[in-house]
């Protein structure tokens, strides 16, 4: 339970700041508009930028909305399934494509409004190593509610806290 309560703090932390990424935008149309400020290159030489001085992402290779975890060495993706109650979480590499198998217990999601907070576990997806996963999983009553999420998504891997703030936007189709 301690652990959960580090995770939660960190979490309400993170909502408060800026860092890493501040704006993910799931729009791929949103992230192919030109800035003038704002720029982040990640390890394969992609560019991103964004008006805020962050930088934004495309929508995700699930679907999801995008956000940054440690300056850009992970990325984790949000998706939502209304009808299931539930929450994926993907961890992605630098190139926000590929999945990294991680060795977190679980990934903790918390909702911006309703305030709500979901506790993803590991299911691994083929491919991912015994004791690692690319893939969190959780549900809750409240994502099944159909609008946009804002929030934050927290663990701990390999003793290191990680945290990214995520918004999801409409998308015009």
């Amino acid at each position: 339970m301690r652990y959960q309560n580090v995770l939660m703090l960190i979490a309400i932390a993170a909502m408060g700041t800026l860092g890493g990424c501040s704006s993910s935008q799931p729009d791929s149309q949103q992230s192919k508009k030109s800035s003038t400020s704002g720029e982040h290159v990640h390890a394969d030489g992609t560019v991103h930028k964004s008006h805020d001085g962050g930088h934004s992402h495309g929508e995700g290779p699930h679907g999801g909305v995008v956000a940054d975890w440690g300056g850009g060495k992970f990325h984790v993706e949000f998706t939502v399934d209304h009808d299931k109650q539930e929450a994926t979480v993907y961890i992605l590499g630098d190139d926000e494509k590929t999945a990294v198998p991680i060795d977190a217990a679980e990934v903790i999601l918390a909702i911006k409004n309703p305030a709500t907070q979901v506790t993803l576990l590991p299911v691994p997806q083929e491919g991912d190593p015994q004791g690692k996963s690319s893939r969190f999983v959780g549900k809750h009553e409240n994502l099944g509610t159909v609008m946009e999420y804002e929030g934050t998504i927290s663990g701990v891997v390999s003793g290191t806290p990680y945290s990214g703030n995520f918004k999801e936007v409409a998308h015009d189709h």
